[in-house]
């Protein structure tokens, strides 16, 4: 008897909740770390932006970036259908793609890459891929913008473990997501060429959003 291969998490079962749920949550601090960098992107002119849910980031991105040209990238159909909605003022600059990170391939001028609270929903192994495989395709000067969670040390540390414990934890329950634990996003860029321009963080460093920039 042959074994099955793991169920593929979906996400359209959340994709009209996640807003709120995120605000119940942590108020407006996941956006606020989202576009924290925003500033830093004026010169940007394609950007590639894996799973950004239902666009809250992309439409910041596309309004203040009236020249930039975007593909967005996710699995989830209704977290399409929510982005293209909310960025409609820019639908002609804007394509989507119903499709893994894994095997989505950026437009050859992408000078952008963009994954919000979305590489913590992969492996260690699955990040690994994902940027050695973007760093063969990007050219010098890409700049790659992250936000995710961490586990800080110190007195939150235990409170950090807890939180995170249980947003897995819901989003097994929820969509089927199979993952357990952060991965290392940090070593894997630089493994993978990118060198580290900026960092902010927030909630004593439980979340945070980083600019990386290829060499």
């Amino acid at each position: 008897m042959s074994l099955s291969a793991p169920r593929e998490p979906n996400f359209d079962p959340v994709a009209h909740l996640y807003r709120w749920a995120e605000y119940l949550s942590l108020g407006p601090l996941l956006q606020r770390t989202r576009t924290h960098l925003l500033p830093q992107l004026t010169d940007r002119r394609s950007a590639f932006v894996l799973g950004d849910g239902d666009g809250r980031f992309l439409a910041r991105l596309l309004a203040q970036n009236p020249l930039l040209q975007a593909l967005a990238v996710d699995t989830s159909a209704t977290m399409l259908q929510l982005l293209q909605r909310r960025c409609g003022f820019a639908s002609d600059r804007l394509s989507v793609q119903q499709a893994s990170a894994l095997t989505a391939t950026p437009p050859r001028d992408t000078d952008l890459i963009v994954t919000h609270f979305f590489l913590d929903c992969l492996t260690q192994a699955e990040v690994d891929e994902l940027t050695q495989r973007l760093s063969a395709q990007a050219r010098p000067g890409t700049l790659w913008l992250l936000s995710d969670f961490h586990v800080p040390s110190g007195a939150v540390r235990s409170l950090a473990r807890l939180y995170i414990r249980a947003l897995y934890l819901a989003f097994r329950l929820l969509t089927g997501l199979r993952i357990k634990s952060l991965p290392d996003p940090q070593a894997s860029l630089a493994r993978a060429g990118f060198i580290r321009m900026a960092r902010h963080k927030r909630l004593f460093g439980m979340i945070y959003t980083e600019l990386w920039k290829h060499s």
